[in-house]
C-alpha cells in the first residue's frame, strides 16, 4: 500500500511538473531592429563586409516585411558629437530599403534600451523576442543585445548582417552571441502564421 501511495505521489508531482512546464512555454513574438545603418557612420566600418551586410539586412527586412513582423529602425544621434536630425549623415544609407512608416526611435547612448521608447513600442506591439543587425556589432548592436536581455527579451543577431571598424572583431561577436541566419529565420517565421 505504502509503495502505491508513493507511486501516485509521484505520477501527481511529475504531471504538475510537465502541465507547469508546458504554461511556462512562451509564443515567439519578434521584431527586428535594424540599428545606427547611417550616412555617418557607414564610412567608418571596416568596408570589406559592406557590401555582403547590407544584403542580409535587407534581407532580414524583407524576411520580416513577407512575415508581417514589426521592423524598428534605431537611430543615433549625440548633440556634441552628431549627426544633426536634419542631416544627410542622420540617414539611413540608401541601399538599406525600408519603409519610413516603420517606427523610429533615436537613441542617445550605445544602447537602444536606454532613456528611448524602444521597450515601450515593443510592449506594446507585445513582442518578446528581438533579432538585431546593422552597426555597430561590437559597439551599439552589442549594447542594444545587452540591453535587451536586461529587459527580459529574448535576443539573436542576424548573421553576416552585422557591421564594424574591424571585419575580424564583427566575426567574434557572430561567433560569441546568439547569431540566426536569415534561413532559420524564414523556417521559425513560418509556424507563427
Amino acid at each position: 500500500m505504502k509503495k502505491l501511495i508513493l507511486i501516485i505521489i509521484s505520477l501527481v508531482l511529475m504531471c504538475n511538473t510537465l502541465f507547469g512546464q508546458e504554461k511556462g512555454k512562451k509564443e515567439l513574438k519578434p521584431a527586428l531592429l535594424v540599428i545606427d545603418v547611417q550616412n555617418a557612420f557607414v564610412p567608418m566600418m571596416d568596408q570589406s563586409d559592406k557590401d555582403r551586410a547590407f544584403q542580409m539586412i535587407n534581407g532580414a527586412i524583407w524576411v520580416f516585411e513577407n512575415s508581417k513582423l514589426p521592423i524598428i529602425r534605431v537611430y543615433h544621434q549625440d548633440d556634441k558629437w552628431g549627426p544633426a536630425t536634419d542631416s544627410e549623415g542622420f540617414k539611413f544609407d540608401p541601399a538599406i530599403k525600408f519603409s519610413a512608416e516603420y517606427p523610429m526611435v533615436v537613441k542617445h547612448y550605445g544602447d537602444g534600451f536606454n532613456k528611448t521608447d524602444l521597450d515601450k513600442i515593443l510592449k506594446e506591439k507585445g513582442i518578446n523576442t528581438v533579432f538585431l543587425c546593422g552597426l555597430s556589432a561590437t559597439g551599439c548592436v552589442l549594447a542594444t543585445f545587452i540591453g535587451a536581455t536586461n529587459h527580459d527579451y529574448k535576443a539573436f543577431m542576424v548573421k553576416d548582417a552585422l557591421l564594424s571598424p574591424n571585419a575580424a572583431q564583427t566575426n567574434v561577436i557572430e561567433e560569441i552571441m546568439n547569431t540566426v541566419d536569415l534561413e532559420t529565420m524564414m523556417f521559425m517565421f513560418e509556424y507563427l502564421k
